[in-house]
């Protein structure tokens, strides 16, 4: 099914260049609202954005498609893409859209839609709105066009939520915590749901100014979080992306835990407290450590390919409530239908907290195999069907069997070839990764 506006997560792009121009989003206002009018009711979408300078052009363009085809449109402002996911099943809409592009500098943006279930949109429903943005809309008649209307306690809704996860018998009196936003949609909501539940709050990344948003900052800038939690004695840091749905945490000696650490403490604390359910998922990127852990405690590890949709996908097949990605991406289905960064450290803190012990030594779980990563760009062609290239993976797979993994795929987004191998023996996986790539690009 070939694709022209939708990636694997939502529409994104640089904005003011297709797709992520007013026109566009105009008409997938339209193309998303004429396919979810189904019925005789009343029909209703929500929309949050984050911190993004273009998100008051995208919204604006989104209100117009919309209420042009008859929805009446709520506007949240700026909110967490998992908050965005609740409040559309909790106000009853037919559909939810997220104004954002995630951990991406402030120039790009996206659209992200959530059907009335709060889960993002299947294939089928994609396809089918790539279909209408193709045809002419049909436009309702002037008095049955929307009307639209920005509600003031969508905060308010969405902390409540996020408190209502954190155990009844646990608060966070005592404990210093330093929140990084990255200058995103959580900017009000994460410091404040942590304070609301006794935490003494450090925030940074909480100043938005519309150009800001994830420059080093956030979790995929964790630097400023890592000195501010040394410098001022807090207990714990917790860096957030730009749409909040992300999560990477510090320990109080100033060391990044990643989200493989992160799932693996969760797990382990909801089989203790006997609500895991079956098996946890992650995708290919995972480390081997998180999964001989998981073995350990008689726990499987279900992996996926890289997508935070496949992890979704497969929790929801097979009633798993633990689940994501090692970037931090971590989805805990008895609390949200997507992932979500403030509920995923509240379990966090949970744990900590119930522990009693100094972060640093809850948080490390496992002890991580040596994993090494490499790209090699290629210029046309399928490297991966050359002989030489086969002969080589089939190499380092024998190499490393019973002693590691090896895992080899290729870029959706650039002409790159990724190579990763993990194991034991640290020097065997830099031979096998190094040959594999030498191939690659003798090959390209």
């Amino acid at each position: 099914m070939t694709r022209k506006f939708f990636g694997t997560d939502g529409i994104r792009g640089q904005t003011n260049t297709e797709p992520m121009t007013a026109r566009t989003a105009l008409r997938v206002g339209q193309a998303a609202g004429a396919h979810f009018l189904r019925g005789d009711h009343r029909h209703r979408v929500v929309i949050g954005k984050d911190t993004r300078l273009s998100g008051y052009m995208m919204e604006s363009a989104l209100v117009a498609g919309f209420t042009s085809v008859g929805m009446d449109v709520v506007l949240l402002g700026p909110m967490p893409t998992p908050a965005v996911a609740m409040l559309t099943t909790s106000m009853r809409a037919d559909l939810g859209v997220m104004i954002s592009a995630s951990h991406n500098p402030f120039a790009d943006n996206g659209i992200k839609l959530f059907g009335p279930d709060g889960y993002k949109l299947s294939d089928d429903d994609e396809h089918e709105i790539e279909e209408r943005l193709e045809q002419q809309p049909k436009l309702v008649s002037p008095d049955s066009i929307g009307r639209a209307r920005r509600i003031d306690d969508a905060r308010g809704r969405y902390v409540h939520h996020v408190k209502s996860t954190f155990p009844d018998r646990l608060r966070l009196d005592g404990l210093k915590i330093a929140i990084d936003c990255a200058n995103g949609a959580a900017y009000h909501v994460a410091p404040e749901a942590l304070w609301e539940l006794g935490a003494d709050v450090v925030p940074l990344g909480v100043d938005p100014d519309g150009l800001n948003i994830n420059r080093q900052c956030g979790s995929t800038h964790p630097q400023a979080l890592q000195e501010t939690v040394v410098a001022s004695g807090a207990d714990i840091g917790l860096a957030l992306d730009g749409d909040a749905d992300r999560l990477i945490v510090v320990d109080e000696k100033g060391r990044l835990i990643d989200g493989d650490q992160l799932m693996a403490l969760i797990a382990l604390d909801y089989q203790r407290r006997g609500i895991l359910k079956g098996s946890v998922v992650a995708t290919v990127m995972s480390n081997l450590g998180f999964e001989r852990r998981l073995q350990e405690a008689g726990i499987d590890l279900v992996r996926t390919q890289v997508g935070d949709r496949y992890v979704l996908e497969a929790m929801r097949e097979r009633g798993c409530n633990v689940g994501g990605e090692q970037s931090g991406h971590i989805i805990l289905t008895d609390h949200s239908t997507t992932g979500d960064g403030l509920v995923a450290a509240l379990q966090v803190l949970a744990a900590v907290v119930d522990s009693g012990k100094p972060a640093s030594e809850v948080l490390d779980q496992f002890q991580p195999v040596p994993q090494l990563l490499k790209n090699v760009r290629f210029n046309g062609g399928s490297p991966l069907d050359n002989e030489t290239v086969k002969q080589r993976i089939a190499d380092g797979e024998r190499e490393l069997s019973g002693r590691g993994r090896l895992l080899i795929r290729k870029s959706g987004t650039e002409p790159l070839i990724r190579v990763m191998a993990e194991g034991d023996d640290p020097a065997l996986v830099e031979r096998v990764v190094d040959g594999i790539c030498e191939a690659v690009q003798s090959a390209a």
